[in-house]
């Protein structure tokens, strides 16, 4: 699906450099590294970003209009192939006009030279082309000793153009960073309600979060729900618990009438996130002494499970620095289910962790479970909770860490692990951890993140990584 906002979407751009002297010193050199930056350009272009490919630049005239372009063009991200050497000048005046995070390609066009093949040649002029185009190497100290003194931050590859998993792999995380930091930038996160009272660890410096994240938060409150709840058709309520019975496995001890009341606000969650366009949201609401807001929050898991399956994660007790790590893993495709430590497991070396909802259906391991719950507990009401673990194999933990003047992310690999669960209606699953249980605890709190995280599916650190530096936040990852 393509990442849209308005009438903007995640667009790259792409640009090779050279020295305009060497064409007519070696023939057919200009076309041959032209074609290098489009094979670049072809394997870049993936569903969810636009290439921008402005070809070579080999004079500083140039680099000042390739610099207008991309302004035009709206890119976030530029890559800067070093196809051989080539004058600083011509590098300059193009990322400082654009004012974008720049990776640059140090990619030759097989692993070596064929020396045997070379020194044969027999031409010196066709043997300095012949080298020239595998002179990618030669101009990024340059480069990069003039980013230095100008202070534009960058980012490097360097390998092969064909044939190296590697390199291709850093090439893809930086694209797919890049396009999750641009669905941040767009994101709209909703504050529904207010923080849990005492719980000074989640309370959150929202303009801090913009700053780094970009994005709106709309501010609602939880009236608007319960309004919209009033008008919900029994029809529309019929087809919610069936949609209910589809996705999830409800339990036998589910009654109708509950069943009925979470559908009724998942309908008006839908309305809600619809009216507000809403990319994430955070909740939490005592529902105290208004017995239809108390009726809303009490009923709401269900629903918020539906839409975090469906890329708008929900994170409960206001949590607004894991709504924002949710929607994260969610758009590198990881999922993101709402977690906190529940127990520690020393005879298994494991740490359970979970959370009482809302569950993310496209990382359960199996379907999830909807539970009666009499009482949540430290939550007033009672209702229908959702029981799953994450799907077993490789994870990555996630927290957005707001520490004393900055953010940062936190991060974990593990694996999610079969055994026994606390079966009390709550998300809930087994981790391991290489460096142990004991040593991950004390590690990962040593950082000092709230009590929340998000889990995904995969080992992502790496790409986890490179967001941060493009957003220009600090990565700590423990294991």
């Amino acid at each position: 699906m393509k990442e849209m906002s308005g009438n903007h979407e995640f667009t790259v751009g792409l640009f090779g450099i050279g020295l305009d002297a060497y064409w007519p010193q070696f023939a057919g050199l200009h076309d041959r590294l032209a074609g290098y930056v489009a094979q670049v350009a072809q394997r870049i272009g993936k569903p969810g970003a636009r290439i921008v490919n402005l070809g070579l630049v080999d004079t500083s005239e140039k680099a000042e209009a390739a610099g207008h372009e991309f302004r035009r063009q709206d890119v976030d991200l530029i890559f800067l192939y070093v196809t051989t050497y080539a004058l600083s000048s011509t590098v300059l005046p193009v990322v400082r006009r654009a004012k974008v995070p720049v990776i640059l390609l140090s990619l030759s066009p097989s692993a070596a030279i064929d020396y045997a093949a070379f020194n044969q040649m027999g031409d010196r002029t066709k043997m300095t082309g012949e080298w020239l185009a595998y002179c990618q190497a030669c101009s990024v100290p340059e480069i990069a000793n003039v980013f230095r003194r100008c202070r534009i931050p960058f980012f490097q590859v360097t390998g092969t153009l064909e044939n190296d998993a590697v390199a291709w792999r850093e090439i893809d995380e930086w694209i797919e960073a890049g396009r999750v930091a641009y669905t941040m930038e767009h994101n709209r996160l909703g504050a529904m309600g207010h923080y849990y009272g005492g719980m000074l660890d989640v309370y959150s410096d929202l303009t801090q979060q913009s700053a780094y994240f970009g994005g709106h938060i709309e501010l609602l409150e939880v009236d608007e729900l319960a309004s919209l709840r009033r008008d919900v058709e029994a029809s529309a309520i019929a087809r919610r618990v069936d949609d209910f019975r589809k996705h999830f496995d409800v339990q036998a001890d589910c009654s109708p009438q509950e069943l009925e009341r979470a559908a009724r606000t998942s309908v008006a969650l839908d309305q809600l996130v619809e009216r507000h366009r809403l990319g994430s949201l955070a909740y939490y609401y005592q529902g105290t002494g208004i017995s239809e807001n108390e009726d809303a929050i009490s009923s709401i898991i269900l629903g918020t499970s539906l839409l975090t399956a469906r890329g708008v994660p929900v994170a409960g007790e206001y949590e607004i620095k894991n709504a924002q790590a949710m929607k994260i893993m969610d758009s590198f495709g990881a999922g993101g289910s709402f977690s906190e430590f529940y127990a520690a497991d020393f005879k298994d070396d494991v740490v359970l962790m979970g959370h009482d909802g809302p569950g993310h259906m496209a990382i359960a391991e199996g379907k999830i479970k909807v539970r009666p719950l009499g009482v949540y507990h430290g939550k007033v009401g009672r209702g229908l909770s959702v029981e799953m673990s994450v799907k077993h194999g490789p994870v990555t933990l996630l927290s957005v860490v707001q520490s004393e003047n900055k953010l940062l992310f936190l991060a974990a690999e593990a694996e999610s692990v079969a055994g026994p669960i606390l079966e009390i209606g709550n998300t809930n699953s087994r981790y391991r951890f290489s460096i142990g249980a004991r040593r991950f605890i004390e590690a990962w709190n040593q950082q000092g993140p709230a009590h929340h995280c998000a889990i995904g599916v995969g080992h992502i650190a790496s790409k986890l990584k490179k967001l941060g530096l493009l957003l220009g936040m600090d990565c700590v990852q423990v294991c």
